[in-house]
């Protein structure tokens, strides 16, 4: 068993323990490879350490080894034996990111100092800490060689273009793989070197792209596009290139298992389609911000734990996705996610909710009597979302029962235990609450274990091409419609958007602009008038779509300036160079004057 030798210069940003999933799903070395596949399909994982009696790591399985030992073996072959012939690479929490990256495996065991399993690393986590980092490179001095580095240590293809399409950098790998060398391909526009690309699209809309398959060299391959953002444009994009996926596996996979009948049902809306879907991870909070990944890493902790979370933010910034994360990675979470609007329930009615109510306790009760949300939870996570809305007759009820960890029926005799993990939540600044005494100090102090604050859209604007991307495929699956795409003028508006409604608002603009806008192409002008904003801000973003507008405007007539004096002239060439038809560059100097 190899281990990554421990670096004492590193990067604290890079570094295994910021990226890698804490306290991963194992299996015990004594089920067998159809326990894995069962397992790995509910989890949707492309791997499983494998852990022996005494709990120490014995291997680990990937999923293409389990579909192997499905198609061409026995399916009840015990892991433990398989294991002893594996080879597997352990790496340590302080580890480099850069030196594992090197190294000639998909997955990572990552261990403590007495060597017991903390979290797992897989070649997407570090694809994911490279292109955060490579974005933060653009502020620092020395970006080109930093860069360099990474680009030339990593096994994937990268491609880097700038605004034009050309390539800027091209890495031993993807020279490799393509058959062209780098010198010759850097200057080159990308659509001449890479088959099949969008990367010079996603220079042109704004909008990422994970995951996508493209046919490079008579190959389908999995790619990552992501645009370089400066400011308000779009000023290149990378393309990463993945020699393996594992979702057409998962198909296979499920095919093999049993066959499923398809159910005829009509469309729902992506609010409903979200909420119906409790098992959700991190993974799925859709971000690249440092600002979240702060927040990411510290509910990942928060996760490990049984303490009570409380966790904060405007309205529709995604404090029920955290919460439910949070279950999904805890102790709890094979128990039940139970969730209680405390602004939606009746004061008088909200006592039996809770904690329930025995049969003839009150005029319609039901008979033989109900259990309240605690019983309903138990071995599992109670939500209390909107806790703010309590009143102080309520909130002394609940903190009694958070103390003693025991509640009592509305007209019952007798106590039960409660063994739920809480996670309140509140869009209100509730330490002014309590200061005004709206809010019980001791319930604050029971409830703010461990704080999330979850930020507004505003505030994390580098979030919304992400999260345009995702939602775009989302609601256009949903729907039933062609895939549709914003241009960049179009990315930047909503980019300057106040959001007040936050992921939930823009969700909702998604959903209007995706159903109502006829083109494929979702453009600057298709904003005005489309908004249900206040007329202060309707002015406001028609302002902000006068001023993209004109910029992007300028910038191309810059742009063609610049390519003329290039080629001397020469409107063939310029146009050839600018990737647009001669016509085209002849209707653009007219619209200039130039």
């Amino acid at each position: 068993m190899n281990r990554v030798n421990k670096s004492t210069n590193y990067q604290e940003t890079l570094t295994v323990g910021n990226w890698m999933t804490p306290a991963p799903y194992v299996i015990e070395a004594q089920r067998t490879y159809r326990d894995a596949a069962l397992m790995m399909n509910r989890l949707r994982l492309d791997c499983l350490p494998v852990i022996d009696h005494q709990q120490d790591i014995a291997g680990i399985v990937t999923l293409r080894q389990v579909l192997n030992i499905l198609l061409t073996g026995d399916p009840d072959t015990c892991l433990e034996g398989e294991m002893r012939k594996r080879h597997f690479i352990t790496v340590k929490p302080e580890d480099r990111i850069q030196d594992v990256f090197t190294l000639p495996h998909k997955q990572f065991l990552v261990v403590n100092e007495t060597q017991q399993l903390i979290g797992i690393l897989t070649r997407r986590d570090m694809l994911d800490a490279f292109s955060k980092h490579i974005y933060r490179l653009q502020q620092m001095e020395n970006t080109a060689d930093v860069l360099q580095v990474i680009l030339e240590s990593a096994y994937e293809g990268i491609a880097v273009v700038d605004e034009n399409g050309l390539l800027l950098e091209f890495n031993e790998a993807y020279s490799r793989f393509t058959g062209v060398k780098r010198e010759d391909a850097v200057g080159r526009h990308v659509t001449e070197v890479i088959d099949n690309t969008n990367l010079h699209m996603t220079v042109k809309t704004g909008i990422p792209d994970r995951g996508v398959l493209q046919t490079i060299q008579g190959q389908p391959m999995v790619v990552h596009r992501i645009p370089i953002w400066n400011g308000e444009k779009v000023t290149g994009a990378i393309g990463m290139l993945i020699f393996e996926g594992v979702t057409e596996v998962y198909g296979l996979l499920e095919r093999i298992q049993k066959s499923q009948v398809d159910a005829q049902v009509l469309p729902k809306s992506l609010a409903q389609t979200t909420e119906e879907d409790s098992r959700i991870t991190f993974d799925q909070v859709i971000s690249v911000s440092e600002s979240m990944a702060v927040v990411k890493r510290m509910a990942r902790k928060a996760a490990r734990t049984t303490a009570t979370v409380l966790i904060t933010g405007e309205s529709g910034t995604g404090k029920e996705i955290f919460a439910k994360s949070i279950h999904h990675l805890s102790p709890h979470f094979n128990g039940p996610f139970i969730s209680v609007n405390c602004g939606a329930i009746p004061e008088q009615l909200f006592e039996s909710e809770l904690f329930g109510y025995e049969e003839g306790s009150f005029t319609g009760a039901k008979k033989g009597g109900k259990p309240g949300k605690f019983e309903l939870a138990e071995n599992g996570t109670l939500f209390l979302d909107e806790i703010g809305e309590l009143s102080l007759v309520l909130q002394t009820k609940l903190l009694r029962v958070l103390q003693e960890k025991e509640a009592e029926r509305v007209g019952g005799i007798t106590k039960y235990k409660v063994n739920v993990r809480i996670i309140a939540a509140t869009n209100q600044h509730i330490e002014q609450m309590v200061e005004e005494g709206a809010f019980r100090e001791d319930l604050y102090y029971r409830l703010n274990i461990i704080r999330l604050h979850l930020p507004a859209l505003r505030e994390r604007t580098e979030d919304i091409p992400a999260l345009l991307s995702y939602y775009v495929k989302k609601v256009c699956d949903n729907y039933g419609i062609a895939e549709k795409q914003f241009t960049s003028d179009a990315v930047a508006i909503m980019m300057n958007s106040p959001w007040k409604g936050n992921i939930r608002e823009l969700v909702n603009r998604v959903e209007q602009l995706v159903t109502m806008v006829d083109e494929r192409i979702v453009d600057a002008y298709h904003l005005e008038g489309m908004t249900q904003n206040p007329p202060s801000l309707q002015e406001s973003e028609s302002r902000v779509i006068d001023r993209v507008k004109r910029q992007s405007a300028e910038n191309e007539k810059d742009l063609i300036i610049r390519v003329l004096e290039e080629t001397g002239g020469n409107k063939s060439k310029a146009a050839a160079k600018l990737g647009i038809h001669r016509t085209t560059l002849y209707q653009k100097l007219k619209k200039y004057k130039m």
